[in-house]
């Protein structure tokens, strides 16, 4: 590719996760022709991360799982959930990769409401759970848990740019250490 375009990889076919990844390269890198495109791949983790630190495994784990392809950068994103004094919450991980850097952003914490929570605590991955509760289809490839839960106001993708953005941090500034 040409010198100002950037080939970034995510692990994931999921509209919204590529979507996020294209605003956030976007904003970051506003010279450049930027170019995403989503590969399907194993988080190795459970459907429905239940830990801070097996959510960000499986977004490592996306991420590594994909550098044997061609680009740029190598972006996972995954999607958890978990307690804090009993109350259910989910959030994100992302993991950018290249060669030689490693950068890693999370989402805010929000909190799900009990009827999701109860469904979750009985083994249902978070987008079935949505589903369910509020009678649609494919939520997690869609507006996904936060943007039901605010009416629009933060959809999936917007919550996951600012991550990306975060994971970005090591290459906006190269001349520091992370």
């Amino acid at each position: 590719m040409g010198k100002n375009n950037i080939n970034v990889l995510v692990g994931s076919k999921n509209p919204t996760k590529i979507n996020a990844v294209f605003k956030a390269f976007s904003v970051v890198f506003p010279k450049s022709k930027i170019v995403v495109t989503g590969e399907k791949t194993p988080s190795l983790v459970s459907n429905q991360p239940m830990s801070c630190f097996e959510t960000k495994k499986g977004a490592t784990n996306r991420a590594k799982n994909i550098t044997n392809k061609p680009a740029d950068y190598h972006v996972g994103i995954e999607g958890g959930c978990s307690y804090e004094g009993g109350v259910l919450f989910a959030f994100a991980w992302v993991v950018t990769l290249t060669e030689k850097r490693k950068g890693l952003g999370k989402t805010s914490l929000f909190q799900l409401p009990k009827e999701i929570q109860k469904l979750i605590e009985k083994g249902v991955e978070l987008g079935e759970a949505d589903d369910i509760v509020f009678k649609r289809t494919n939520s997690k490839h869609k507006d996904g848990a936060v943007g039901i839960l605010t009416g629009g106001i933060i959809d999936r993708s917007k919550y996951y740019t600012e991550a990306v953005i975060m994971s970005l941090l090591p290459f906006i500034n190269k001349r520091l250490s992370f």
